[in-house]
C-alpha cells in the first residue's frame, strides 16, 4: 500500500448527533451537565484518595488513576461537542482532528492495561492474599501505571502511523460528534480496505482478547470468593463486581465499533457516546456507591474542608 500524501483537505465538517436546532439546545444543556459532573466526580475522587492515608493501598492507587484516565477521556471530544451545539460550522482542522484520533487511542490504550492491572491486584488480593503487599508492592503498581501510558502511546502512534499521510481530497464529512478513525479513514482518497485490516488486529481484536481475558480472570476471581462466606469475602465480592461492571461498560462498546469498521450501524454514534461520555461518569458512580470506603473518606474530607472554611471565616 503506497501514495503519496496529496490531500487538499485541511478541514472535517462534524454531523454531531442531530440537525434539529431545538434537540441541540437540550443537547447542550445535558451534555453540559453530564461533562461537569464526569470531571467533578472523577477529580473528587483522584482528590479523596490522595488525601485519605486510609486509601493509600495499591487498589486504590490504581483507582485514582483509572479516574484521571476517565477524566481525561472526557474531555479529549466533549468540550468541542458541546460548542459545536451551539454553532453553525461544525468543523475541526485536520491537525485537530489527527489529535483528537491520537488522544482517543492514546486514553483507550492505557485504559485497556490499566483495568487489566486492576484484574490482577483482585486476583492477588483473594486468591493470594499472603502475598498481597509483596507482589503488588508501590515499585510493582508505579510500574503498572508506566506501562499502561506506554502502551498507549505505542497503539496511539500505530493507529497513526499510516493515516496521517493517507490522501484526503474530499468528502470531509465525519458522521459523529468526534473524529473516530473508522469514520476518517472511509473519507481517503484510496482503497482502505488493508488500513482497515490493520486497525482490526491492532483496536478491535486487542480489545476482544483481552475482554475474554479479563472475563476469565473474574470469574476465577468469583469462583475464589464463592467458597467463602466471611464479611471480607462479601466485600471483595463488591469490589469485583464494580470492576467487572466498569470493564463491561467500557469493552463493549469498544468491541462493537472496531471489530466491525466497515459496516455501519446506526447504533455506532450511540455507542461513542456511551464510551467517551457516560462511561467515564458510570466509573466513579459504580465505584464510590459501591465502596464504602471511599464514601467514608468522602465525608470525612468533606467535613475536614467544610470545617476548615467555617473556622477561615471565622472573625
Amino acid at each position: 500500500m503506497a501514495w503519496s500524501n496529496e490531500s487538499v483537505v485541511t478541514e472535517f465538517i462534524l454531523r454531531g448527533l442531530s440537525s434539529s436546532s431545538e434537540l441541540q439546545i437540550f443537547y447542550f444543556l445535558f451534555f453540559s451537565m453530564v461533562y461537569a459532573a464526569t470531571v467533578l466526580g472523577n477529580f473528587l475522587i483522584v482528590l479523596t484518595i490522595m488525601l485519605e492515608p486510609r486509601l493509600h493501598s495499591p487498589m486504590y492507587f490504581l483507582l485514582g488513576n483509572l479516574s484521571f484516565i476517565d477524566m481525561s477521556l472526557a474531555s479529549f471530544a466533549t468540550p468541542k461537542m458541546i460548542a459545536d451545539f451551539l454553532s453553525e460550522h461544525k468543523a475541526i482542522s485536520f491537525e485537530g482532528c489527527i489529535t483528537q484520533i491520537f488522544f482517543l487511542h492514546l486514553l483507550g490504550g492505557a485504559e485497556i492495561v490499566l483495568l487489566i492491572a486492576m484484574s490482577f491486584d483482585r486476583y492477588v488480593a483473594i486468591c493470594k492474599p499472603l502475598r498481597y503487599l509483596t507482589i503488588m508492592s508501590q515499585r510493582t503498581c508505579i510500574g503498572l501505571v508506566i506501562l499502561s501510558w506506554v502502551v498507549g502511546i505505542f497503539h496511539a502512534l500505530s493507529q497513526l502511523a499510516f493515516t496521517v499521510n493517507l490522501p484526503f481530497c474530499g468528502p470531509n464529512e465525519v458522521d459523529s460528534f468526534f473524529c473516530d478513525l473508522p469514520l476518517v479513514i472511509k473519507l481517503a482518497c484510496i482503497d482502505t480496505y488493508i488500513l482497515g485490516v490493520f486497525m482490526i488486529s491492532t483496536s478491535g481484536m486487542i480489545a476482544l482478547v483481552c475482554f475474554i481475558l479479563l472475563v476469565i480472570s473474574y470469574t476465577i476471581i468469583l469462583v475464589t470468593v464463592r467458597q467463602r462466606s466471611s464479611g471480607g469475602s462479601s466485600k471483595a465480592l463488591s469490589t469485583c463486581s464494580a470492576h467487572f461492571t466498569v470493564v463491561t461498560l467500557f469493552f463493549g462498546p469498544c468491541i462493537f465499533i472496531y471489530v466491525w469498521p466497515f459496516t455501519d450501524f446506526p447504533i455506532d454514534k450511540v455507542l461513542s457516546v456511551f464510551y467517551t461520555i457516560f462511561t467515564p461518569l458510570l466509573n466513579p458512580v459504580i465505584y464510590t456507591l459501591r465502596n464504602k470506603d471511599v464514601k467514608d473518606s468522602m465525608r470525612k474530607l468533606s467535613s475536614r474542608m467544610f470545617k476548615s472554611r467555617k473556622t477561615v471565616q471565622t472573625p
